[in-house]
C-alpha cells in the first residue's frame, strides 16, 4: 500500500499537507502516516524538572497528531498510522522512511510566505537526492479547494 508521511506540528502549513496527503491516498489506495517529532530537551540539573518539561512536550505532541488524526478521520475516513518520536526531524524521517517499504512520498508544507521551514531546507536543498521518495512541498497559500482540485 502506499503511504504518504506528514510531519504535523503547531503551523498552519503543516494541515495542508496532510490534506493533500489524505485527498492522494484517498484516490490511490494509500494511507497515511502522521509523524510528530519532540526536540531533544536541553539538560536540566534538577531531574524533577527535566522530567516535567519532557512530559509537557510529548503532551502536547500526542495532543497535535490526535487533533490531526481526527481531522484526517473525519474529512477523508482514512485512519492513519500515527509516530511520536523525541530526536532530530531529518534523522527520524530518514529512519522512517528505511523502515517502511511502503512510504511513498514525504509530504511536506511550505510557509504562505517567508522563508522555508528547517525541514524544506533540508531535504529540498542540501540532502534533496539522499531520500529513496520523492518530496512533495505544498504551498501553504492554496485554498481547500486548490489542494482538492490539485490532489
Amino acid at each position: 500500500m502506499r503511504i504518504y508521511l506528514v510531519v504535523i506540528d503547531d503551523s498552519p502549513e503543516a494541515g495542508i499537507a496532510l490534506r493533500f496527503a489524505a485527498r492522494r491516498a484517498v484516490k490511490t489506495g494509500g494511507g497515511v502516516e502522521i509523524l510528530t517529532v519532540i526536540p531533544p530537551q536541553e539538560f536540566i540539573a534538577f531531574g524533577g524538572v527535566q522530567a516535567t518539561i519532557e512530559e509537557e512536550a510529548r503532551l502536547h505532541a500526542e495532543g497535535l497528531v490526535a487533533g490531526a488524526a481526527g481531522t484526517l478521520l473525519e474529512e477523508s475516513g482514512l485512519r492513519p498510522s500515527i509516530t511520536v518520536r523525541e530526536g532530530e526531524s531529518p534523522k527520524i524521517i530518514r529512519e522512517m522512511i528505511a523502515a517502511n517499504p511502503d512510504i511513498a512520498a514525504l509530504v511536506l508544507g511550505a510557509a504562505a510566505t517567508g522563508a522555508p521551514g528547517q525541514l524544506i531546507a533540508h531535504f529540498a536543498g542540501t540532502d534533496a537526492g539522499a531520500l529513496p521518495v520523492p518530496v512533495m512541498i505544498i504551498p501553504g497559500s492554496l485554498t481547500r479547494e486548490a489542494i482538492d482540485r490539485l490532489s
